[in-house]
């Protein structure tokens, strides 16, 4: 436990609690009023407003699309099924900036809409909801489809036996057993678009902004850390309630019904009205899933030339000053950032899935809690925590390159720790203790028992750290250095700049950004089993 915990707290709680201290401490004396100040204003009122409703909007709108494509892919056995899902989860790992540009080029100003019937949905609030539809979609289906598909269905067909109808029997035996997944889901679609800031920052324009939005206005453009710090302490608090209650959800699930093997519970679409249900599934798939990636694509082409926008990538002057090298290095940049996080992570996440797989009492149940408060804490916030704490020998690493990575490892360690944990847990212990009767030291017990068992997980955990750590924007917006830049904070800065050229080359940038991600998921799919973690 000693790694993830310094881990933690050097470059988490550090930085959080300095910037909440600076908030809050004025002129040599502390303000603890400054809270229901800030939290009285019209316009805080407004954002707090916005972001919970909007939050409550998507969940129930991203429930009510993915269900019936987490039933399909849970219990329909059809050609493609394999791809299909891995192709809907592929939006789960792209960078918010990229879904938001995506999402630009279908409903934005020139937009595919926009070019066919002269509509625009950029800054509306419609255009954000379809965004955390197309970002969350793949959550329900992972967490939801993968209960669904080893519920054993012979309880459903023995309610049916004794009289209960189609419904009736759902209604009674199935949906109490998926209930506790269908809660986890929503909570966590919850958590991700309360804290929404990619998208809303592209799409949502200054009429609307999350928390995370306006954490940002106040500490970049306004220094008004007071502010901020308050709005993040009330974020924590909400983000906090919801992970509590997550993890409630996700003991009862543990414990729901009988499991059987996958393999056994799919079958073909029978019935006028299954195959409906299908093709109805996949046509929400196509428009939802498929069309704004599509579009992306087709807008990174459309130049004068076919290359124009990525031959333009390759001169920094082509962008108008906005980088001091030209956006193709961000690549580069983008990926050896992303490879180091990678390796953090590994290390960080490796180390804490293997302290909770010992069952040893509340502190370590608290660790697991502590891991997941990077998924929902201001990202903003603990970029900013780093520029005014890691600032003096022996952290002074404000010049280093190593800061990037740190900040992109905070976002992957939980996906790790999800990823690897349930196979830890699962590796039986007699394995361990007959090797170590044998004569094995701890290092070779590790090495020769565990490590075969796991290999798979850990290779899954690090592909999942790689596309997170590549696409991190909040905390590195505020740390990448101008000669360095990653690749979504240069697509976010092509954006807010005129011209039409910084916005093909958005677009271009995007693109290749979404196909990385694109073949490190597909990759995973084909390592991933189906105990290999939550994800």
């Amino acid at each position: 436990m000693v790694p993830p915990v310094v881990f933690f707290a050097l470059f988490f709680g550090r930085p959080v609690a300095a910037i909440v201290g600076r908030g809050f401490h004025d002129g040599g004396s502390w303000r603890p009023g400054r809270l229901a100040e800030v939290l009285g204003r019209p316009e805080i009122r407004d954002v707090l407003w916005f972001t919970t409703w909007q939050a409550l909007a998507s969940t129930a709108l991203t429930l009510l699309l993915a269900l019936p494509g987490a039933y399909v892919l849970a219990r329909f056995d059809f050609p493609g099924r394999r791809l299909l899902r891995a192709v809907v989860t592929v939006p789960f790992v792209l960078p918010t900036v990229v879904v938001g540009t995506a999402f630009l080029a279908l409903v934005g100003r020139g937009g595919l809409l926009d070019e066919l019937w002269g509509v625009r949905l950029d800054t509306t609030v419609w255009a954000i909801l379809l965004a955390h539809v197309f970002f969350n979609y793949a959550v329900v289906v992972r967490t939801v489809g993968g209960l669904w598909a080893q519920l054993d269905p012979r309880q459903e067909e023995a309610a049916r036996v004794l009289g209960a109808t189609r419904l009736g029997a759902w209604r009674r035996v199935t949906l109490p057993a998926l209930a506790p997944a269908v809660a986890a889901a929503a909570l966590m679609v919850f958590l991700f678009t309360y804290t929404s800031f990619g998208v809303v920052q592209i799409l949502g324009g200054p009429a609307y902004a999350t928390l995370e939005a306006e954490i940002y206005r106040q500490t970049a453009q306004l220094l008004d850390l007071s502010t901020a710090a308050v709005l993040t302490l009330t974020q924590f608090a909400a983000v906090g309630a919801v992970l509590a209650v997550h993890a409630w959800t996700v003991r009862r699930r543990e414990t729901a019904l009988r499991l059987v093997d996958p393999a056994t519970t799919a079958r073909r679409p029978r019935g006028a009205g299954q195959w409906t249900l299908l093709g109805a599934v996949l046509a929400s798939i196509a428009l939802l899933l498929l069309l704004p990636p599509a579009v992306l694509v087709a807008r990174s082409f459309g130049g004068p030339e076919a290359l124009t926008f990525y031959r333009a990538l390759q001169d920094a002057g082509a962008s108008g000053g906005t980088f001091l090298v030209p956006p193709l290095q961000t690549v580069w940049n983008s990926l050896q950032y992303a490879l180091a996080a990678t390796a953090i992570a590994l290390l960080i996440g490796g180390c804490a899935a293997a302290a909770l797989s010992r069952d040893a009492g509340r502190l370590v149940r608290g660790l697991d809690a502590l891991l997941m408060l990077p998924l929902g804490v201001s990202a903003v916030t603990v970029g900013f925590g780093f520029l005014i704490t890691l600032d003096e020998p022996p952290l002074d690493l404000r010049s280093s390159w190593i800061l990037v990575p740190l900040a992109q490892a905070l976002v992957g360690v939980p996906f790790v720790v999800r990823v690897m944990l349930p196979v830890l847990r699962a590796v039986d212990t007699r394995l361990r203790e007959a090797a170590a009767v044998l004569g094995a030291s701890p290092w070779r017990v590790w090495r020769e028992v565990d490590l075969p068992l796991v290999r798979r997980a850990v290779l899954v955990a690090a592909g999942f750290a790689f596309a997170v750590s590549l696409g991190e924007f909040g905390a590195t917006v505020f740390i990448a250095r101008p000669d360095n830049p990653t690749l979504p904070v240069a697509v976010a800065r092509l954006l807010g700049r005129p011209g039409a050229l910084n916005y093909g080359q958005a677009m271009a940038l995007s693109t290749i950004l979404m196909v990385v991600c694109a073949v490190a998921l597909l990759l995973l799919e084909r390592l991933r089993t189906d105990r290999s973690g939550e994800f």
